[in-house]
Protein backbone atom coordinates (compact mmCIF):
# COMPACT_ATOMS: atom_id res chain seq x y z
CA UNK A 1 0.00 0.00 0.00
CA UNK A 2 1.68 3.55 -1.19
CA UNK A 3 1.12 6.66 1.01
CA UNK A 4 1.73 9.60 -1.09
CA UNK A 5 4.18 12.26 0.73
CA UNK A 6 1.47 14.69 0.22
CA UNK A 7 -0.58 12.94 2.83
CA UNK A 8 0.14 14.89 5.25
CA UNK A 9 3.69 13.62 6.79
CA UNK A 10 6.10 15.50 8.97
CA UNK A 11 8.47 18.49 8.25
CA UNK A 12 9.91 20.53 10.00
CA UNK A 13 8.94 22.70 13.11
CA UNK A 14 7.59 19.39 14.18
CA UNK A 15 10.42 18.40 16.40
CA UNK A 16 11.49 21.13 18.40
CA UNK A 17 7.49 21.01 19.16
CA UNK A 18 7.62 17.31 19.83
CA UNK A 19 10.45 17.34 22.08
CA UNK A 20 8.99 19.84 24.57
CA UNK A 21 5.43 17.64 24.81
CA UNK A 22 7.16 14.10 24.74
CA UNK A 23 9.09 15.77 27.85
CA UNK A 24 6.53 14.05 30.26
CA UNK A 25 8.29 10.49 29.80
CA UNK A 26 5.13 8.03 29.81
CA UNK A 27 3.68 9.70 32.88
CA UNK A 28 0.32 9.94 32.58
CA UNK A 29 0.03 14.07 33.48
CA UNK A 30 -3.42 15.57 33.39
CA UNK A 31 -4.81 11.85 33.22
CA UNK A 32 -8.59 11.80 33.99
CA UNK A 33 -10.90 8.94 32.74
CA UNK A 34 -14.77 9.98 32.76
CA UNK A 35 -17.84 7.28 32.71
CA UNK A 36 -19.87 7.52 29.60
CA UNK A 37 -22.79 6.10 31.14
CA UNK A 38 -22.68 3.33 29.10
CA UNK A 39 -24.00 -0.10 30.36
CA UNK A 40 -24.78 -3.43 29.23
CA UNK A 41 -26.60 -6.34 29.57
CA UNK A 42 -25.05 -9.91 31.17
CA UNK A 43 -22.97 -11.63 28.20
CA UNK A 44 -20.29 -14.00 28.14
CA UNK A 45 -17.24 -11.09 27.50
CA UNK A 46 -14.95 -12.05 30.20
CA UNK A 47 -14.86 -8.15 32.01
CA UNK A 48 -17.51 -6.17 33.28
CA UNK A 49 -15.71 -3.10 32.22
CA UNK A 50 -13.84 -1.85 29.19
CA UNK A 51 -11.35 0.55 28.99
CA UNK A 52 -10.32 2.72 25.85
CA UNK A 53 -8.02 4.68 26.32
CA UNK A 54 -7.25 8.17 24.03
CA UNK A 55 -4.48 10.04 24.03
CA UNK A 56 -6.92 13.23 22.99
CA UNK A 57 -8.39 15.79 25.73
CA UNK A 58 -11.71 15.80 26.98
CA UNK A 59 -13.89 17.51 23.58
CA UNK A 60 -10.84 16.60 20.97
CA UNK A 61 -11.56 14.43 18.22
CA UNK A 62 -10.79 11.09 19.31
CA UNK A 63 -12.15 11.33 22.56
CA UNK A 64 -15.49 12.34 20.72
CA UNK A 65 -15.30 9.79 18.61
CA UNK A 66 -15.03 7.02 21.36
CA UNK A 67 -17.78 8.24 23.45
CA UNK A 68 -20.57 8.44 20.51
CA UNK A 69 -18.94 4.74 19.44
CA UNK A 70 -19.17 3.84 23.38
CA UNK A 71 -23.21 4.22 23.12
CA UNK A 72 -22.98 1.73 20.48
CA UNK A 73 -21.16 -1.27 21.14
CA UNK A 74 -21.67 -1.57 24.76
CA UNK A 75 -24.55 -3.29 24.31
CA UNK A 76 -22.81 -5.01 21.06
CA UNK A 77 -20.31 -6.23 23.48
CA UNK A 78 -22.10 -6.84 26.59
CA UNK A 79 -20.13 -4.84 28.68
CA UNK A 80 -20.01 -1.27 30.36
CA UNK A 81 -17.25 1.24 28.59
CA UNK A 82 -15.42 3.38 29.89
CA UNK A 83 -13.63 6.53 27.81
CA UNK A 84 -10.35 7.63 29.56
CA UNK A 85 -8.42 10.49 28.83
CA UNK A 86 -4.29 9.92 28.77
CA UNK A 87 -2.48 13.16 27.67
CA UNK A 88 1.14 13.78 27.89
CA UNK A 89 4.04 12.89 25.46
CA UNK A 90 1.84 13.24 22.13
CA UNK A 91 -0.07 10.03 22.80
CA UNK A 92 3.65 8.55 24.42
CA UNK A 93 1.62 7.96 27.76
CA UNK A 94 -1.46 6.58 26.48
CA UNK A 95 0.58 3.91 24.29
CA UNK A 96 3.05 3.15 27.33
CA UNK A 97 -0.57 2.09 29.51
CA UNK A 98 -1.81 0.30 26.66
CA UNK A 99 1.48 -1.33 26.17
CA UNK A 100 2.08 -2.67 30.05
CA UNK A 101 -1.94 -3.44 30.00
CA UNK A 102 -2.70 -7.60 30.28
CA UNK A 103 -4.52 -9.08 27.30
CA UNK A 104 -7.87 -9.98 28.65
CA UNK A 105 -10.19 -8.08 27.06
CA UNK A 106 -10.34 -5.09 29.38
CA UNK A 107 -8.31 -2.05 27.42
CA UNK A 108 -7.75 -0.48 24.25
CA UNK A 109 -6.47 1.99 22.43
CA UNK A 110 -7.87 4.84 19.85
CA UNK A 111 -5.54 4.78 16.87
CA UNK A 112 -4.84 7.47 14.85
CA UNK A 113 -1.46 8.46 12.74
CA UNK A 114 -0.44 10.22 16.14
CA UNK A 115 0.28 6.99 17.80
CA UNK A 116 3.11 6.40 14.51
CA UNK A 117 4.76 9.98 14.41
CA UNK A 118 5.27 9.98 17.87
CA UNK A 119 6.69 6.81 17.37
CA UNK A 120 9.05 7.60 15.22
CA UNK A 121 10.07 11.20 15.94
CA UNK A 122 10.01 10.63 19.53
CA UNK A 123 11.01 7.27 20.20
CA UNK A 124 9.90 6.57 23.54
CA UNK A 125 9.83 3.75 25.63
CA UNK A 126 6.83 1.92 24.07
CA UNK A 127 6.19 2.61 20.43
CA UNK A 128 3.20 1.19 17.39
CA UNK A 129 6.03 -2.04 17.65
CA UNK A 130 4.47 -2.90 21.38
CA UNK A 131 0.75 -2.63 20.90
CA UNK A 132 -1.31 -4.97 18.46
CA UNK A 133 -3.26 -3.05 15.84
CA UNK A 134 -7.03 -4.07 16.21
CA UNK A 135 -9.78 -2.95 13.36
CA UNK A 136 -9.82 0.21 11.71
CA UNK A 137 -13.02 2.19 11.70
CA UNK A 138 -13.39 4.90 9.69
CA UNK A 139 -11.33 7.91 7.33
CA UNK A 140 -12.00 11.68 9.17
CA UNK A 141 -11.46 14.32 6.87
CA UNK A 142 -9.58 17.45 8.28
CA UNK A 143 -10.80 20.95 7.81
CA UNK A 144 -9.44 24.25 8.45
CA UNK A 145 -11.44 26.67 10.61
CA UNK A 146 -11.80 30.34 11.47
CA UNK A 147 -13.62 32.25 13.90
CA UNK A 148 -17.00 33.33 12.69
CA UNK A 149 -16.45 36.86 13.30
CA UNK A 150 -12.55 36.92 11.76
CA UNK A 151 -11.65 38.62 8.90
CA UNK A 152 -11.11 36.11 7.11
CA UNK A 153 -13.72 34.66 4.28
CA UNK A 154 -11.15 32.31 2.17
CA UNK A 155 -8.24 30.26 2.77
CA UNK A 156 -6.37 32.56 0.30
CA UNK A 157 -7.41 35.66 3.06
CA UNK A 158 -5.29 33.66 5.41
CA UNK A 159 -2.59 33.02 2.89
CA UNK A 160 -2.11 36.59 2.14
CA UNK A 161 -1.56 37.82 5.65
CA UNK A 162 0.40 35.46 6.53
CA UNK A 163 2.70 36.70 3.18
CA UNK A 164 2.15 40.02 4.25
CA UNK A 165 2.54 39.79 8.19
CA UNK A 166 2.33 36.99 10.10
CA UNK A 167 0.30 33.73 10.12
CA UNK A 168 -0.55 31.92 13.44
CA UNK A 169 -2.24 28.55 12.48
CA UNK A 170 -3.44 26.05 15.19
CA UNK A 171 -2.68 22.47 15.47
CA UNK A 172 -3.43 19.83 18.06
CA UNK A 173 -0.40 17.83 19.42
CA UNK A 174 3.18 18.51 17.76
CA UNK A 175 3.03 14.49 16.43
CA UNK A 176 -0.52 15.28 15.28
CA UNK A 177 -1.43 14.95 11.38
CA UNK A 178 -3.10 18.66 11.58
CA UNK A 179 0.10 19.35 12.49
CA UNK A 180 1.67 17.45 9.70
CA UNK A 181 -0.92 18.84 7.28
CA UNK A 182 -0.23 22.27 7.93
CA UNK A 183 3.36 22.02 8.02
CA UNK A 184 2.77 21.05 4.35
CA UNK A 185 0.72 23.67 3.56
CA UNK A 186 3.31 25.74 3.97
CA UNK A 187 5.86 24.07 1.93
CA UNK A 188 2.78 23.88 -0.56
CA UNK A 189 2.38 27.53 -0.48
CA UNK A 190 6.03 28.50 0.05
CA UNK A 191 4.62 30.14 3.13
CA UNK A 192 7.71 30.50 5.66
CA UNK A 193 6.19 33.23 8.05
CA UNK A 194 3.45 31.42 9.78
CA UNK A 195 4.05 29.77 13.08
CA UNK A 196 1.77 26.35 13.67
CA UNK A 197 1.41 25.93 17.36
CA UNK A 198 0.56 23.07 19.07
CA UNK A 199 -2.01 22.23 21.42
CA UNK A 200 -2.49 19.24 23.90
CA UNK A 201 -6.19 18.53 22.02
CA UNK A 202 -8.82 19.98 19.47
CA UNK A 203 -10.72 21.43 22.66
CA UNK A 204 -7.86 23.81 23.55
CA UNK A 205 -6.89 24.58 19.71
CA UNK A 206 -10.92 25.44 19.75
CA UNK A 207 -10.79 27.83 22.46
CA UNK A 208 -7.53 29.85 20.79
CA UNK A 209 -9.48 29.88 17.26
CA UNK A 210 -12.19 31.49 18.99
CA UNK A 211 -10.95 33.84 21.04
CA UNK A 212 -8.48 35.10 18.00
CA UNK A 213 -5.55 34.21 19.15
CA UNK A 214 -4.92 32.14 16.41
CA UNK A 215 -6.02 32.72 12.69
CA UNK A 216 -7.14 28.96 11.78
CA UNK A 217 -7.07 25.74 13.06
CA UNK A 218 -7.31 22.52 12.03
CA UNK A 219 -10.02 19.54 13.14
CA UNK A 220 -12.31 17.16 12.25
CA UNK A 221 -16.32 18.00 11.95
CA UNK A 222 -17.04 15.99 15.01
CA UNK A 223 -14.88 18.21 17.08
CA UNK A 224 -16.50 21.28 15.57
CA UNK A 225 -20.35 20.47 15.14
CA UNK A 226 -21.62 22.26 17.99
CA UNK A 227 -19.90 25.66 17.21
CA UNK A 228 -20.27 25.48 13.60
CA UNK A 229 -24.48 24.77 14.56
CA UNK A 230 -23.79 27.67 17.21
CA UNK A 231 -22.44 29.68 14.32
CA UNK A 232 -19.31 30.36 15.60
CA UNK A 233 -16.82 29.06 13.61
CA UNK A 234 -16.40 29.19 9.56
CA UNK A 235 -14.94 25.96 7.44
CA UNK A 236 -12.89 27.44 5.07
CA UNK A 237 -11.17 24.49 3.13
CA UNK A 238 -11.00 20.70 3.82
CA UNK A 239 -7.94 18.44 3.28
CA UNK A 240 -9.92 15.73 1.75
CA UNK A 241 -9.53 14.69 -1.47
CA UNK A 242 -13.15 15.56 -2.54
CA UNK A 243 -15.73 17.94 -1.38
CA UNK A 244 -17.79 16.83 1.90
CA UNK A 245 -21.33 16.24 1.71
CA UNK A 246 -21.95 18.32 4.63
CA UNK A 247 -20.05 21.14 3.65
CA UNK A 248 -20.57 21.04 -0.56
CA UNK A 249 -19.73 24.58 -0.73
CA UNK A 250 -16.42 24.46 1.22
CA UNK A 251 -13.37 23.62 -1.53
CA UNK A 252 -10.39 21.05 -1.19
CA UNK A 253 -6.88 22.82 -0.37
CA UNK A 254 -6.36 20.76 -3.52
CA UNK A 255 -8.57 22.22 -6.02
CA UNK A 256 -7.44 25.58 -4.33
CA UNK A 257 -4.23 24.91 -6.12
CA UNK A 258 -2.00 23.62 -3.15
CA UNK A 259 -1.03 20.27 -3.58
CA UNK A 260 -2.28 18.32 -0.50
CA UNK A 261 -4.12 15.66 0.90
CA UNK A 262 -4.34 14.48 3.68
CA UNK A 263 -6.32 11.26 5.23
CA UNK A 264 -6.83 10.46 8.76
CA UNK A 265 -7.91 7.18 10.12
CA UNK A 266 -9.51 6.44 13.13
CA UNK A 267 -9.30 2.43 14.74
CA UNK A 268 -8.54 0.57 17.63
CA UNK A 269 -5.26 -1.00 19.20
CA UNK A 270 -5.03 -4.08 21.58
CA UNK A 271 -2.15 -5.24 23.91
CA UNK A 272 -0.15 -7.67 22.48
CA UNK A 273 -1.43 -11.03 22.98
CA UNK A 274 -5.30 -10.52 22.96
CA UNK A 275 -6.83 -14.57 21.90
CA UNK A 276 -8.32 -15.14 18.32
CA UNK A 277 -11.41 -15.70 20.04
CA UNK A 278 -11.37 -11.30 21.60
CA UNK A 279 -9.89 -10.44 18.03
CA UNK A 280 -13.18 -12.22 16.61
CA UNK A 281 -15.54 -10.67 18.84
CA UNK A 282 -14.32 -6.90 18.32
CA UNK A 283 -14.24 -7.86 13.86
CA UNK A 284 -17.64 -8.83 14.55
CA UNK A 285 -18.77 -6.27 16.87
CA UNK A 286 -17.33 -3.14 14.93
CA UNK A 287 -19.15 -4.37 11.67
CA UNK A 288 -22.26 -4.43 13.58
CA UNK A 289 -22.29 -1.28 15.31
CA UNK A 290 -21.37 0.47 11.91
CA UNK A 291 -24.37 -0.83 10.06
CA UNK A 292 -26.20 0.26 13.08
CA UNK A 293 -29.26 2.80 11.37
CA UNK A 294 -28.81 5.48 14.66
CA UNK A 295 -25.00 5.54 14.49
CA UNK A 296 -24.83 5.22 10.98
CA UNK A 297 -26.80 8.58 11.02
CA UNK A 298 -24.91 10.17 13.44
CA UNK A 299 -21.08 9.45 11.53
CA UNK A 300 -22.18 10.61 8.44
CA UNK A 301 -23.62 13.49 9.67
CA UNK A 302 -20.05 13.89 10.96
CA UNK A 303 -18.20 13.37 7.51
CA UNK A 304 -16.64 10.19 9.39
CA UNK A 305 -16.19 7.73 6.35
CA UNK A 306 -16.53 4.30 7.44
CA UNK A 307 -13.34 2.32 6.47
CA UNK A 308 -13.11 -0.73 8.27
CA UNK A 309 -10.10 -3.11 8.00
CA UNK A 310 -10.18 -6.50 9.67
CA UNK A 311 -7.14 -6.94 12.23
CA UNK A 312 -4.41 -9.05 9.88
CA UNK A 313 -4.99 -6.28 7.32
CA UNK A 314 -5.17 -3.38 9.30
CA UNK A 315 -1.96 -5.10 10.87
CA UNK A 316 -0.29 -4.83 7.18
CA UNK A 317 -2.22 -1.42 6.91
CA UNK A 318 -0.46 0.27 10.04
CA UNK A 319 2.89 -1.00 9.33
CA UNK A 320 3.00 -0.19 5.59
CA UNK A 321 1.81 3.72 6.99
CA UNK A 322 5.03 3.34 9.37
CA UNK A 323 7.31 2.20 7.00
CA UNK A 324 6.63 4.67 4.69
CA UNK A 325 6.14 7.64 7.27
CA UNK A 326 9.78 6.59 8.18
CA UNK A 327 11.00 6.63 4.91
CA UNK A 328 9.97 10.29 3.94
CA UNK A 329 11.09 11.51 7.34
CA UNK A 330 14.23 10.25 6.23
CA UNK A 331 14.48 11.81 3.20
CA UNK A 332 13.69 15.03 4.37
CA UNK A 333 16.09 14.70 6.85
CA UNK A 334 13.97 14.81 10.22
CA UNK A 335 15.03 10.91 11.33
CA UNK A 336 18.07 9.59 10.60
Amino acid sequence: MKLQARQGLGILLLLAGLGLAACGGDSSQGSQAAENGIQAGSSNYPVATITILTHSRPGGGSDVFLRELSRYLAPELGANIIVKNVTGGSGASALAELARAEPDGATFYATTPTFIYTSLLARPAYTYEEVDPLVNLFIDPELIYTAADSQFETLDDVLEKARNSRGLWGAANPASLERQSLEQLKLATGINNAAVISHEGGGDLMINVLNGTLDIGVGEAQELQSQLEAGNLRVLATFSDQRLAEFPEVPTVYELGHQVIVRKFRGLAAPQGLSPELIQRWEAAIQTVLEHPEYKASYLADNLRPNFIAHAEYQEFINAFASETRDYLRTVGIVE
